[in-house]
């Protein structure tokens, strides 16, 4: 898969440097607003937007921007954006707004944010950048609704507000899912953070020692000049 390609940026985004658990990044808003899908993915995809429009416009600009002003020009891109999406949330989806707080303004100073914009927009033309946006979104999407998503289970019973495990009533005799409620208070964020970090990173680990990459499906890790499939044949040639 060749670099700075659409493809190799969502996938980088979402696989290879996931922002949360590879690179480690924006753990206030991953530890804070996790309590149910949700808000996971209400979170996520609001970076993403903010994300993708900050990397766009900061490649266009890059040229212009001088270099000993470029982290203070970098916020006020970021915040521009930031307030859009804060005032369309507000207008048109108050309750994801009013459940975000102020985690959504807090979007400014988000290290995924900045950090892609030092590293990767200031540096690379517009497509690209905006693909590299989209990718690190979608992958802190993903990540914030998996956590959101198992706490909210294993703290309520629930999957996007829907009861999923029956619960139990002692008044009715009834048996069913006595809820872990520490879940959804701060310190069950990182236990369900800890747990999918150590999945995945024991998923990479296998496949590594199988010579496969996890993040190129086409690989088979192995020799070309010794591979005897047909199909890795059509592709060399």
């Amino acid at each position: 898969m060749k670099a700075n390609t659409p493809a190799e940026r969502l996938v980088n985004g979402i696989i290879k440097e996931n922002p949360t658990f590879v690179l480690v990044l924006g753990m206030c808003p991953t530890l804070a607003v996790t309590t149910s899908a949700t808000n996971g993915i209400g979170m996520g995809l609001t970076t993403m937007v903010v994300l993708a429009a900050s990397n766009l416009m900061i490649s266009l600009l890059r040229k212009f921007i001088p270099d000993g002003v470029r982290i203070p020009a970098f916020i006020v891109v970021v915040a521009s954006f930031v307030t859009i999406v804060q005032m369309l949330l507000q207008g048109f989806i108050p309750a994801l707004y009013a459940s975000l707080g102020i985690y959504i303004p807090l979007i400014v100073v988000n290290c995924i944010i900045l950090g892609r914009a030092e590293a990767y927009a200031s540096k690379n033309p517009p497509l690209a950048s905006l693909f590299d946006g989209i990718g690190m979104g979608l992958g802190f999407t993903v990540s914030l609704t998996c956590i959101g998503a198992v706490r909210e289970l294993l703290g309520a019973g629930q999957i996007f507000g829907k009861q999923i495990l029956p619960l139990a009533d002692a008044a009715a005799g009834k048996m069913g899912y006595e809820p872990v409620t520490i879940f959804i208070l701060a310190p069950g964020a990182f236990f369900v953070l800890a747990f999918l970090s150590a999945l995945q990173n024991k998923f990479k680990v296998g496949a590594a020692k199988r010579g496969i990459d996890p993040s190129n499906p086409d690989s088979c890790g192995s020799s070309c000049a010794s591979c005897g499939n047909s199909m890795c044949k059509g592709k060399r040639g």
